[in-house]
């Protein structure tokens, strides 16, 4: 699947084809043409490479294609898009850290661009620092080593009950330093 086409500066401005109203959509090609854009950044910004955004833009198209009505508003068409685009991207991160990758295979050039590369691994090295080492410790064991909740309670010497409590609350003192707050 070619990358949806991204637009320099500001969008220009397209009528909806129902205004609010639920006329729907006059094609499929009018859903994607009208969605595509913001469903490519919006996975691009959360796996950070192209290949993935692609493909994943792609899952969601496919998996909204059945159960989504032409005669749906374009707030509805977008609300599910957005619903389906956040069950596709669990989906790829269970399957992405639920296996261990041994080996690489065809391995691409980095982009050109510096627009291009990806700074996930700084922000997340930067808001893990940010964190007290509890809190980085139980992400770091969830998140980055794919650990059970089960299984990061026993390596912190928690309760499950504990552990959940603990990663609730760094994921949202780790919301908040992403975000610039104070920590």
């Amino acid at each position: 699947m070619a990358a949806p086409n991204e637009h320099v500066g500001p969008r220009p401005l397209r009528a909806v084809p129902d205004g609010g109203l639920g006329d729907g959509y006059p094609d499929w090609e009018a859903v994607y043409s009208d969605n595509a854009s913001w469903v490519y950044r919006t996975l691009y910004a959360r796996v950070g490479n192209r290949a993935d955004a692609e493909d994943l833009t792609a899952e969601v198209f496919l998996a909204a294609l059945r159960p989504l009505r032409l005669t749906a508003s374009a707030g509805e068409v977008r609300a599910y898009l957005r619903a389906t685009a956040r069950t596709v991207l669990a989906a790829h991160w269970r399957e992405t850290l639920g296996r261990e990758i041994t080996s690489i295979d065809d391995i691409e050039q980095p982009p050109d661009s510096e627009e291009a590369i990806s700074t996930a691994p700084q922000r997340v090295a930067r808001v893990l620092d940010g964190l007290p080492d509890r809190y980085r410790h139980i992400l770091e064991l969830r998140f980055l080593q794919g650990h059970s909740i089960k299984d990061s309670a026993a390596k912190l010497g928690v309760s499950v009950a504990n552990a959940k409590v603990l990663q609730h609350r760094a994921l949202r003192l780790a919301a908040q330093v992403n975000d610039g707050g104070p920590p």
